[in-house]
């Protein structure tokens, strides 16, 4: 399984939502997730010792490989504009962990409290 990779822009104190779907390498349909957990994290550094915010990720269509990313409105007003880092973790049936996404966030500041 490749890992992609995408720069993700959060609006502080705005909802975030984004949705990933996942495609087999070889025959370039829609991956089946069926049982699959997801989890991610944002981090200010690859080295950090603490998460800044976990994203929700749920499996939203297990049947055509769609995962539903996720912070609340509450969460981005607590994550400090700047730019960070973030991956995505898929656990299959055998609990084989792969990174299927990764990239730069960058949070910018909100006006509005």
């Amino acid at each position: 399984m490749a890992t992609g990779y995408v720069e993700l822009y959060i609006n502080q104190g705005a909802t975030f939502n984004d949705i990933i779907y996942l495609t087999d390498d070889t025959t370039n349909t829609a991956m089946n997730i069926a049982g699959y957990s997801v989890e991610s994290q944002i981090r200010r550094s690859y080295y950090s010792d603490n998460a800044s915010a976990n994203i929700v990720c749920a499996i939203t269509d297990a049947q055509n490989g769609e995962i539903t990313m996720f912070v609340s409105k509450a969460n981005t007003a607590n994550i400090k504009a700047g730019r960070y880092v973030f991956d995505v973790l898929l656990t299959d049936t055998e609990n084989a962990t792969n990174r299927i996404l990764e990239g730069i966030v960058t949070v910018t500041p909100g006006v509005t409290k």
